[in-house]
């Protein structure tokens, strides 16, 4: 039982790794490209997107990934896929050329998590530093809701299911919207009680904000909290029978959960209110039920809280009124001084301001090949290395033993073992292409042996020697074929007038127009010379 639980704790948190990397392009050094990307996702619904299509939408659209070509553009969209953000997806594809297939070929759509994140990350640039009202209206209809869903289920034949799925609806957003409200507003006032570098002005605009609106806010919870706290206990052992009740009226997405014949293995996310869990949380805001406070006294708590800061406010400005003046107007001076001063002019302010001095180094030489006038300062001159032991200690004599040669034994063999895992792989590629010579029309390829036939393609049809045909303007190829003596296969391509060869493969399908590809197997012959034999 123990291991079967540390792999259960292991397994978790892999999951919540693999959530947390959706993150890493909001702190990526190309961060507004892959934010400007993700928006392009983000305002469609359930449509995959091509490379071609993607560029279309950010040229129109204008910002920072405007600009980026379709290699780079490619490069950003792969990493997005590792990090969870987008998924691929493989159709038929119709191309000109093999770079314009490669580029093509993979087309992508946002993933569940990549469109959360990208929806919060929106959310926090647009309102992040805003004051949010709080919805104190939503909890007078909660408090109603409650209490006539209560009078319902209390009733005889209880409360119709279709009637009992809209109340229980609606309140639930209801409340969430004003709890969210609640937890932005206050953290916006933490925010601004925080600085002590109030003037009067802002000072008294805060105080009039906490004196009336959070009053308002605080005793109208105060008010409502027993009424709500009081419908919920005469509610509450109805509960688990009404949810049962809603569940038979409408199984909404459950049914895709369940195990068996026909069905698939779905995580659902529930409705609020459809569980009880859902329930508890809403009884614990209004009431104690765990021994740890409810909602409405920790924000009692922050009420309270936020008076002491507006009082801490106040005591400081009563200190600065008789004499203890706050130095804030003049350091703000003296940053506007340094913003408009030229370089030189900057330093003689620091010198007075703070009776900063330049440096003096002295006792290290400069390298011999650098000239340094007398008259540079050290401010731009340039750089001398200074020994650890000296910068330290004073001295320049070494201390300890020398360290042992490291040993790089270990990071070779594990560039051996990757070195012949790719040469495996391209080996069993090259007997999957052998295999399949003559009959592609009647297997799929893998994304291996894809790639190998498409390098052996691009080989060949840069070696072709072209050939005027007789009487036309049109050109015929003459030996087009590569080969990688290595793999030992061989490849030689035809132009036959009217063909068309399909490659079907798991990365999509590639049509060739007039061309025959044939694939053959090359063997050394004893006298050294290579010889091609059919496979």
């Amino acid at each position: 039982m123990g291991a079967s639980a540390s792999g259960a704790g292991q397994d978790a948190d892999e999951e919540a790794r693999r959530r947390l990397d959706a993150y890493t392009y909001l702190s990526a050094p190309e961060r507004l490209e892959h934010v400007a990307i993700m928006r392009v996702f983000y305002g469609t619904l359930l449509a995959d997107l091509a490379v071609p299509d993607i560029m279309a939408k950010l040229r129109q659209s204008g910002g920072p990934a405007a600009g980026l070509d379709a290699d780079t553009l490619t490069v950003r969209l792969e990493q997005l896929v590792i990090w969870g953000n987008l998924l691929r997806s493989s159709h038929t594809v119709k191309a000109s050329s093999i770079s314009e297939y490669q580029r093509s070929r993979s087309r992508y759509q946002l993933s569940k998590l990549g469109e959360r994140v990208q929806r919060d990350a929106d959310g926090v640039l647009a309102e992040a530093d805003a004051a949010r009202e709080v919805s104190n209206e939503l909890l007078a209809l909660v408090e109603r809701g409650l209490r006539e869903l209560a009078g319902l289920v209390t009733a005889p034949g209880g409360i119709q299911p279709q009637d009992g799925l809209e109340r229980i609806s609606t309140l639930f957003v209801q409340f969430g919207e004003f709890a969210d409200s609640i937890r932005d507003f206050y953290a916006y006032l933490g925010q601004v009680l925080s600085r002590y570098d109030l003037d009067s002005a802002e000072y008294q605009g805060f105080k009039e904000l906490l004196l009336d609106y959070v009053e308002a806010i605080t005793e109208d919870v105060a008010f409502r909290a027993p009424r709500i706290s009081a419908t919920l206990d005469t509610l509450w052992p109805h509960i688990p029978a009404l949810l049962d009740r809603l569940d038979a009226h409408a199984q909404g997405l459950t049914g895709l959960s369940a195990q068996g014949e026909g069905r698939l293995e779905v995580r659902v996310q529930r409705s609020r209110g459809r569980e009880l869990a859902d329930w508890e949380g809403l009884r614990g805001w209004f009431s104690d039920t765990d021994g740890q406070g409810s909602q409405v006294d920790q924000l009692r708590d922050a009420t309270l809280r936020a008076l002491q800061s507006l009082l801490a406010n106040a005591k400081r400005m009563l200190r600065s009124a008789t004499g203890e003046m706050s130095r804030r107007k003049d350091l703000l001076r003296l940053a506007r001084w340094f913003e408009e001063a030229a370089p030189q002019d900057a330093h003689d302010i620091a010198v007075a301001a703070f009776g900063l001095y330049g440096a003096r180094h002295l006792g290290i030489p400069p390298a011999t090949d650098e000239v340094v006038p007398a008259y540079t300062s050290w401010w731009t001159g340039p750089v001398v290395e200074v020994p650890v032991a000296l910068r330290e200690r004073g001295s320049r004599a070494q201390r300890g033993r020398a360290s042992a040669v490291e040993d790089h034994s270990a990071q070779k063999e594990r560039l051996r073992e990757a070195a012949r895992q790719r040469a495996a792989a391209r080996a069993a590629a090259a007997d999957e292409l052998r295999s399949a010579s003559g009959r592609f029309a009647e297997v799929r390829l893998t994304s291996a042996a894809l790639g190998l036939l498409l390098e052996l393609l691009a080989t060949a049809l840069g070696n072709a020697k072209l050939k005027r045909r007789t009487g036309t303007a049109g050109f015929d190829l003459d030996s087009a074929s590569s080969e990688d003596a290595e793999l030992g296969i061989r490849l030689t391509v035809r132009r036959t007038a009217g063909t068309r060869t399909v490659l079907y493969s798991a990365d999509g399908d590639l049509l060739l127009d007039d061309l025959e590809l044939d694939i053959g197997r090359v063997s050394t012959a004893v006298d050294g010379e290579a010889e091609v034999t059919a496979s």
